[in-house]
C-alpha cells in the first residue's frame, strides 16, 4: 500500500513528489505517454524563477525528476486507465500494462494538451515555429510577423499580447466575426498590428531550408482562394482539452471542458483522498511555475489528509 500515488510528470508532479518525498511518505510517480509534460517539446524557458540564462525544458524537467528521486521518489512508467476508491477508502489504480496499485492517496497531475489543427507535420514544427503559448514563446519572436488561429478570448489575448514583440499579428478565423467577448474583440480590432483574416483556415505549413516555420498557407472558404503569409511562428489558440479520461468512472467531478473541479482554495476533489495540481485543473494560467506552485499544495493537502486519517 503506498502513501500517495502521483499521476503525471510535469511541474505539477514533480513539485508533489519533492514535497511529499520530504515529507517521508515516499510518493510513487506513475508516468504516463509524455514523461515530463509540455516542457518537454520546449526549447527555452525563460520565465522560470531561479534561471536568469534561461533553461531548456526537457533539462528543467530533469533536474525535477533528479531533485524528486534524491529524496526517495520512485518512478514506474505505466499509464493508468483508472481509478477506483475502495470500501476501506483506499485507492486501486490499474495501468494499460495490466497492473493494479493500491493507496491512500491519489494527486491527479496529467496537465491538459492543446488542441493542434491535425497538419502533417505539426509535431516536427512544435518548438521550431508553432507553439500553443504566447505567454512562453511570445519574446523569441520579436519584431517579425506572426500568426494566431482561434477567434475566442484567448486567440485575441494572445494577438494582443504578441503586439508587444511581433511587427505583425495576422489572427486567422474560420468565421466572419471573433467569438470572444466584446470587449477582447473591440481591443484587437482596433490594434493597428492586428490583422484579421476572415472566413479561412491555414491549411498547411511552409518550412525553410532548417525545418524552421517560413509561411502557412490559408484557404478562404468564402472565395474559395489559396494564399500564403509569411510568418515566423503560428501560435495555435482553438483551445486545451485536459487529460482525464481515464477519471470515468472514478467519481471525480470535472466540469464542463474536462477540468478536474478544486474544492474552495484547496487542491481537493470531491472524492475524499484524491487531489489534483496544474492543468488538469487549471484552464486560466497555464504556466510551468502555476503547476509547480498547485503540485506545492497539493502536496501538502494530501500529507495533512493522511495523518488525519491516521491521527
Amino acid at each position: 500500500m503506498e502513501n500517495v500515488i502521483i499521476i503525471g510528470t510535469g511541474c505539477a508532479g514533480w513539485t508533489s513528489a519533492i514535497y511529499t518525498a520530504r515529507a517521508n511518505l515516499k510518493p510513487l510517480v506513475l508516468a504516463g505517454e509524455q514523461p515530463g509534460g509540455q516542457l518537454t517539446t520546449t526549447t527555452d524557458v525563460e520565465n522560470f524563477p531561479g534561471f536568469p540564462e534561461g533553461v531548456i525544458g526537457p533539462d528543467l524537467m530533469m533536474r525535477m525528476q533528479q531533485q524528486a528521486e534524491k529524496f526517495g521518489t520512485r518512478v514506474e512508467y505505466d499509464m493508468v486507465t483508472s481509478v477506483e476508491k475502495n470500501a476501506d477508502g483506499n485507492f486501486t489504480l490499474t495501468t494499460a500494462a495490466g497492473n493494479n496499485y493500491h493507496s491512500k492517496t491519489v494527486i491527479i497531475a496529467t496537465g491538459a494538451s492543446p488542441r493542434h489543427l491535425g497538419l502533417p507535420n505539426e509535431k516536427e514544427l512544435i518548438g521550431r515555429g508553432l507553439t500553443s503559448c504566447a505567454t512562453c514563446d511570445g519574446a523569441f519572436y520579436p519584431d517579425v510577423p506572426v500568426v494566431v488561429i482561434g477567434g475566442g478570448d484567448s486567440a485575441c489575448e494572445e494577438a494582443d499580447f504578441l503586439t508587444r514583440f511581433a511587427s505583425k499579428v495576422y489572427l486567422v478565423h474560420r468565421r466572419d466575426q471573433l467569438r470572444a467577448s466584446k470587449i477582447m474583440a473591440d481591443r484587437v480590432l482596433s490594434n493597428d498590428k492586428i490583422e484579421p483574416v476572415w472566413n479561412s483556415r491555414v491549411t498547411d505549413y511552409l518550412t525553410d531550408g532548417e525545418g524552421h516555420m517560413r509561411a502557412v498557407k490559408v484557404h478562404n472558404t468564402a472565395s474559395g482562394e489559396d494564399s500564403e503569409l509569411e510568418v515566423k511562428c503560428v501560435f495555435v489558440a482553438i483551445g486545451h482539452d485536459p487529460n482525464t479520461g481515464f477519471l470515468g468512472g472514478s467519481g471525480v467531478d470535472v466540469d464542463e471542458n474536462g477540468y478536474v473541479l478544486q474544492a474552495g482554495h484547496s487542491t481537493t476533489s470531491n472524492v475524499e483522498g484524491i487531489f489534483s495540481a496544474g492543468d488538469v485543473a487549471d484552464h486560466v494560467y497555464r504556466q510551468a511555475i502555476t503547476a509547480a506552485g498547485n503540485g506545492c499544495q497539493a502536496a501538502l493537502d494530501a500529507e495533512r489528509y493522511i495523518a488525519a486519517n491516521e491521527g
